[in-house]
């Protein structure tokens, strides 16, 4: 069952996300989607923190991925800049999706089921503006059939 949140502010959406890496267990994958600008880094960079990452978590529109070390490594990857994971190296994703980190995945697009191949997809998170810093947060978790589907919201 999908879970509906609302955040008033930055601080809100990286206190939900905090929420849900509690849950989270390495070879876990979230899928985060959203509109440009809607806070999917402010949510990866409240997962991070929880998790334990020390460092600076910025988006990697430019540089695809970026990993992070802490007591469970983290991959944070962004795929709105690859048109088609069939052209990338085949190892590609195996560089930050794997049994041994938890791995954030901005703009999952058409490479859900690769990635679902690698690790299991714990949830699919999609924000949505709702006015000023509030933003709508649905949750979807494993189990519900939308979090692996290669549907644009829930």
């Amino acid at each position: 069952m999908a879970h509906r949140h609302e955040t008033t502010d930055p601080a809100g959406t990286e206190a939900l996300a905090a929420e849900l890496a509690a849950s989270l267990s390495p070879g876990d994958v979230v899928l985060v989607e959203g509109e440009l600008g809607a806070g999917k880094t402010t949510f990866v960079r409240g997962a991070c923190r929880a998790l334990g990452v020390d460092g600076v978590v910025t988006s990697p529109t430019f540089t695809i991925g970026q990993r992070y070390p802490g007591p469970v490594p983290v991959s944070h990857l962004d795929l709105y800049r690859v048109s088609d994971l069939g052209e990338e190296d085949p190892d590609f994703l195996e560089d930050y999706v794997g049994p041994d980190r938890i791995a954030f995945v901005e703009w999952p697009r058409d490479g859900v089921s690769r990635i679902a191949g690698l690790a299991r997809v714990a949830a699919r998170v999609v924000i949505e503006h709702a006015g000023e810093d509030r933003r709508v947060v649905t949750i979807v978790p494993a189990g519900d059939p939308r979090a692996v589907s290669t549907i644009d919201r829930p």
